[in-house]
This record gives structure tokens, sequence and C-alpha cells, in this order.
């Protein structure tokens, strides 16, 4: 049996007997979530939390000052940053900031794979962002919103990280992108799933961890999973070489786009660039 064969084969044996090592939510995540549903929470308490990590406070204060925030008078403190943000946000985009620390490997290989793969997630989640932003200018009252978006984009292909955690056994599949890239595509949906609950995160997150590169599976409304696959088409991660203006037709339809040329736009370029302010 091939290497690759082989780490499939595991594969599927520990997903059917719910053996294989989930990621867990990063400590200062799980501290943030807990601290914002607290009925009792306000913003100073939420800074606190937020302290215990001298990176993510840097990262918060960067934020806040991004071109995605607004552009406002700057701030230099912790508790400034987290006031602008707001109590509502904080809690989706902190935890956002925070899943970067789950890609990371000591295996350079490996670690190479992930910093790719985290980097392919942002930028899949700067369009579905930027895109949400416009579309909300029209559907003011519509029941999702940016900073739930923003963490759901963030997370979305969350379930290939246990497939190169358990490839890193097994270096030399790494030489061969194609079958890695087949073995994610056949099971990063329901690892991503099974993430998403183990976390305890509600049914969007388990919703377009599964089905985000399903295009079989088609919400009636209009929902996060259609933002997440219009940054997902138009990055080529998801029908790599498939016609783009095809794949991206019935999002026009479905009214979450204006028109094919929306990505041409003065508009949606300048959203792009501020929300990627927000990564830098």
């Amino acid at each position: 049996m091939s290497t690759e064969n082989a780490l499939l084969t595991i594969l599927v044996e520990k997903i059917q007997t719910d053996s294989l090592v989930l990621p867990t939510l990063p400590e200062i995540a799980i501290k943030i979530r807990e601290a914002a549903d607290d009925p009792d929470a306000n913003l100073v308490s939420m800074a606190d939390v937020i302290a215990q990590d001298p990176a993510l406070s840097a990262r918060m204060i960067k934020v806040a000052n991004s071109a995605f925030m607004g552009r406002s008078v700057k701030v230099e403190t912790l508790n400034q940053a987290v006031t602008r943000i707001g109590l509502r946000q904080i809690k989706n985009i902190a935890t956002a900031i925070a899943m970067e620390q789950l890609f990371v490997s000591k295996n350079e290989l490996v670690r190479e794979y992930m910093e790719k793969s985290w980097q392919k997630t942002v930028n899949v989640a700067c369009v579905a962002m930027a895109t949400m932003q416009i579309w909300l200018k029209e559907n003011k009252h519509a029941s999702i919103n940016i900073d739930t978006l923003t963490l759901v984009a963030l997370v979305h292909s969350i379930g290939t990280l246990p497939i190169l955690t358990e490839a890193e056994r097994h270096e030399e599949v790494f030489a061969n992108p194609s079958f890695l890239e087949a073995a994610i595509k056949r099971m990063a949906g329901k690892l991503g799933g099974a993430i998403m609950r183990s976390w305890e995160f509600t049914g969007e997150f388990i919703q377009v961890a599964e089905n985000w590169n399903n295009l079989a599976f088609q919400p009636e409304q209009v929902s996060y999973i259609d933002f997440v696959r219009i940054g997902a088409i138009y990055n080529k991660v998801l029908g790599k070489n498939a016609d783009t203006n095809e794949l991206l037709a019935p999002y026009e339809e479905r009214g979450v786009i204006p028109s094919l040329d929306f990505f041409n736009s003065e508009e949606f370029n300048e959203a792009l660039n501020d929300v990627k302010s927000v990564f830098a």
C-alpha cells in the first residue's frame, strides 16, 4: 500500500471511530468567549481578559485603528481599542484573530503548508467581508452581520488542520500536493463540522464548515455560506478550474452581488483594501 493510501485509510478509520485528534480552540479565545457571554460583561472586564495575551492586545489595537473600523482618531490603549470595536463585535473579532495560533507546526514542511492554508483562509475572509459590507448597505435589517461573518469565514476550512497534523507523521506525502488536496476535499467538511461541534459553536458555523465547498447545498435565504463561497470562488479556492463568472452568476441572481462586474468596481476594491488592513 502506498504511503498516500495508507494515510487516507488511517484518516478514514479515525474519523469513523471518532479517534482523530481535533484542534482545540486557543485558550485566550475560550476566555474571551466566556467573558463576552457573561451577562455582567462590560468593556473594562473584556479588556482585562484580552490583556492576558500581549500579542492579541497589540493586534486588537491595530484592528481598532484599521480602515475597516473607520478613519477616526487613532487609539493607543487596549481600553480605547475595545471601546471602539464594541462589546458585540469583540467576541468574534478577537476569536478570529486568535485562530492564527492554530496554524503552526515545528515541522518546516508542515508549517509551510499551514501558513499557506491560513493565508488562503484570510484571503477568502477578506473578500467575503468586503462583499457583505456593501450588501448590508441595501439590506440593513438582515439577520446576518459582518462580525459573525469574520469568524465564520476564518473557520470555514478548519477541517484541513487535523488532516495536515496527521500527515505530519508521513512527511513524504507533502511531496504530492494533489494527494493532500484530494484528502482535504474528501474529508475536511466532515472534520470541520466535528470541530465546530466540539467547540460548541452554533448552527451557521457548522453549516459553513461542512458545506461551503459543496455547491449542491443551497440555503433558501442569503446566508453566511454565500459570502464565504464568493470569497472562495474569487480566490480560486473553490472551482479552481471552472469559469469564475459561471460560478458567480447564481449570486447575482440571489442579489448577493449587483453584477458580475462588481469585483472590478472602485467600491468593492476600496472595501477589500479596508478589510485587508485588519489582517495586515
